[in-house]
This record gives C-alpha cells, sequence and structure tokens, in this order.
C-alpha cells in the first residue's frame, strides 16, 4: 500500500490575509494554533520570518517530546509562507534528514482570507512499510497523513476560532 506523501485543508477566516500572514510567519505564534506545537526559538524578535532563516521548533504529543530544526522557504507577505523541517531530536535538533515541509498560502477574499495549509511527508527515502511501522507507532495506529490532516484541521480552527472572537470583542 503506498503511502500518502501529502494532505491540506482550507479554511476561510475573518481576517485580512497580511494580518494573518504576519501571525503565521511568526513562528512563535504556532503554539496558540497548533495541537502538538509548544513553542519556537527564532533568530530575532518576534516578527515575520524571511526566506533561508532557520528555526527551532519544539512540539508535545501524548508523553513524547521533540525539537525540529526548520529552513524558511517561502515568505510573501499576505501570500505564503513554507518551510523546510530538516532536522529532528529529542532534546535537541541531530538527526539531519528530510522530514516534511509545511506551507501555508494566504488568499484574500473581500477582506477575509481563505488560508489553506499544507503538509508534505518529505521522508522519500524511506520504504513504505517502515514509514508505516513508524507511524502507527507515533500516532496510536493511525497513517501519518490522517493523523496530520486532524491536526491541520484543528489548527485551522483553532485559528478561526482566534480570529472570530477577536472581530466579536471589537464589535462589542
Amino acid at each position: 500500500m503506498t503511502r500518502t506523501m501529502q494532505v491540506s485543508d482550507a479554511m476561510i477566516i475573518d481576517v485580512d490575509a497580511l494580518t494573518l500572514w504576519e501571525q503565521v510567519a511568526d513562528p512563535t505564534q504556532m503554539p496558540r494554533w497548533s495541537p502538538e506545537n509548544t513553542g519556537a526559538h527564532t533568530p530575532a524578535d518576534s516578527r515575520p520570518l524571511q526566506v533561508d532563516e532557520v528555526f527551532e521548533g519544539s512540539n508535545h504529543r501524548g508523553r513524547a517530546g521533540w525539537v525540529t530544526e526548520c529552513v524558511v522557504t517561502a515568505s510573501d507577505p499576505g501570500e505564503r509562507f513554507a518551510f523546510k523541517v530538516r532536522k529532528i531530536g529529542a532534546g535537541s535538533p541531530k538527526l539531519r534528514a528530510g522530514i516534511a515541509t509545511w506551507i501555508y498560502e494566504f488568499e484574500d477574499i473581500d477582506g477575509r482570507t481563505r488560508v489553506t495549509e499544507t503538509w508534505t511527508d518529505d521522508r522519500t527515502a524511506w520504504p513504505d512499510w517502515v514509514a508505516a511501522i513508524i507511524d502507527r507507532v507515533l500516532t496510536s495506529g493511525r497513517p501519518f497523513a490522517d493523523f496530520q490532516r486532524l491536526n491541520i484541521h484543528r489548527t485551522l480552527t483553532a485559528m478561526k476560532d482566534e480570529f472570530s472572537r477577536g472581530k466579536n470583542s471589537e464589535a462589542a
């Protein structure tokens, strides 16, 4: 059985594309929405990162915690933010390998934004059967693509909820 190498989801969020991009392109903000990300260390104060900047992300799932080293591959204001996860490790990112690529695309729709989040499995050198075994251990029995599809939906829903609350409190 061939594994799914890419999944994505999209949601319309009640905020303009540039504002949303500014938040997403600052990886220190991701714990506000992500079910796994617990923080990021960036090369400078919180701000949108630019192409080729490197950051570390800390993550947690169940009892497991890990750190990743990521490099920004796209940073187009109000349009796109992307990064590759190129190292991973338990306490620090030591294992260099193709891990994943994350892409966020922003489309302005009359002052609102359709944000599309895409995960690509960059573990192309892994045989499918090896990935399937490891993935089922890491995800409590699910294929990794299904697990990531759910995480993406949770992230986008949290973003939508947060920005909707902001609009509602401005109206009050």
